[in-house]
């Protein structure tokens, strides 16, 4: 694994996270009822304590009901009030050492608020359904909600058992019991909190492709009355998987599922081994299908190899916005070349006020960034040459695999594939804010 987990505030969301431990792992013990809204959880935080002995550190939870709180099986003290669960261990933690801390919480889950709406747990007309990114992981359980906090997870999630529960990670074990079932999943790869990923809702199940063609296990969960146009739009997703690897290096978990819910969303969003979309993206005739491939790209871009704080999301929109543009090229559509004069002349039209180093809080999600995080990678492209740039790319992937990434990294590590300096093409696409000339093919 690459990349240290980095100490500092997230200085977009300085409250979220707390730099003084670290998460190795969570066990999520969780009884959900649809009808109330109703969450019951036992949280068991697995950690380690940073270079400073810890007489009280922070998790992040939404506003819940807490039963108990224990640390190493002793009961604590704690506060918990702004989204802020604050524990005092009875004894000091010495630094390094490891410690576990149970949280007990019940009460009605819902969105966190945010300057884009509601995020994390959002009650659906017949279910639910959990998209973090960036800071609701804490409308469901107790975290350390920061992205360069990486841990495996272990998720039990009683529902009644007319619902199917499905997360990002591998399915051990469903037992039904009376009128409930229990869903048990492991998600063994390192996992930042705001990707893990939660579907609950009535839906049919299909495997997609053939195995031959990847070895990765794909399922596909959606409401039943959509299996014809699902079964069209999705249709070349193994095809996807498959380019992918060629380009990116093995897919880097055990297994990718796609949830459409049966509500419309804004746009899907991407989880750990999940990606989750709105009927809205299913059309019948692949309208949504470079969404298809962005989601998937994220699985390398931002899931595995992971931003080490949200100044650098661009890494984890630019790579995946660009994955599209390959898929287009690879698959009979129009090359990235065509697709990125398209996204230049959108720009040239817009505010030349981002700077996608570092957009700020507030543009971190502009549509601007997408585009321009294209765009920039097209110009390493055009400035390493085809046979440089993929070589770079799936080094990239395979080098920090399951890591913890900057953008200083991305430029040290591209500077080793280029033929000359790279600076200025980065300090002209990165670090400013007015737009280069579109970047053209090396002949």
């Amino acid at each position: 694994m690459s990349g240290q987990q980095k100490t500092a505030p997230d200085p977009y969301f300085p409250g979220n996270g707390d730099s003084r431990y670290r998460v190795h792992r969570y066990e999520l013990e969780l009884d959900y009822r649809p009808g109330p809204n109703r969450l019951a959880g036992a949280a068991r935080v697995s950690a380690i304590a940073g270079r400073a002995a810890l007489t009280e550190f922070q998790l992040n939870l939404g506003g819940f009901r807490i039963g108990r709180v224990r640390v190493d099986g002793r009961a604590a003290h704690y506060t918990h009030r702004g989204g802020k669960l604050r524990v005092r261990p009875a004894k000091a933690l010495p630094a390094g050492s490891a410690f576990t801390v149970e949280v007990h919480y019940s009460g009605n889950p819902r969105p966190v608020n945010s300057p884009w709406g509601g995020l994390g747990w959002e009650e659906l007309t017949d279910g639910a359904l959990v998209a973090s990114q960036p800071v609701g992981a804490p409308s469901w359980y107790p975290c350390n909600d920061r992205p360069a906090d990486k841990a495996s997870y272990q998720i039990s999630i009683t529902t009644p058992s007319a619902y199917q529960v499905v997360i990002g990670g591998r399915l051990l074990t469903r037992t039904t019991r009376a009128s409930t079932t229990t869903w048990l999943y492991e998600q063994a790869a390192p996992t930042p909190s705001y990707l893990v990923g939660l579907s609950i809702g009535k839906y049919q199940t299909v495997l997609l492709g053939d195995p031959g063609l990847s070895g990765v296990p794909q399922t596909g969960h959606f409401p039943a009355h959509l299996l014809a146009e699902f079964s069209r739009d999705f249709a070349r997703q193994p095809q996807m998987m498959a380019l992918f690897e060629e380009l990116f290096g093995p897919y880097p978990f055990g297994e990718y599922g796609v949830v459409v819910a049966d509500e419309e969303l804004d746009v899907p969003v991407e989880a750990q081994g999940l990606s989750l979309f709105g009927v809205n993206h299913v059309d019948g005739a692949r309208g949504a299908e470079r969404l298809v491939a962005h989601e998937l790209a994220h699985q390398w871009f931002g899931n595995s190899v992971t931003i080490a704080d949200w100044r650098h999301i661009w890494l984890n929109e630019g790579l995946a916005k660009y994955a599209e543009w390959l898929w287009s090229e690879r698959s009979g559509g129009r090359g990235a070349q065509e697709l990125a004069g398209v996204a230049h002349r959108l720009l040239a039209a817009q505010p030349q006020d981002l700077k996608l180093a570092d957009p700020g809080r507030k543009l971190m999600f502009d549509d601007r960034l997408y585009e321009r995080g294209g765009l920039a990678v097209h110009a390493v492209r055009c400035a390493l040459g085809d046979d440089a740039f993929f070589r770079m790319l799936r080094a990239w992937a395979t080098v920090h695999r399951h890591g913890v990434v900057s953008t200083q990294m991305f430029a040290a590590h591209v500077e080793r594939y280029a033929q000359g300096p790279v600076d200025e093409l980065f300090e002209a696409w990165l670090y400013g804010t007015r737009l280069p000339a579109l970047p053209t093919a090396v002949a």
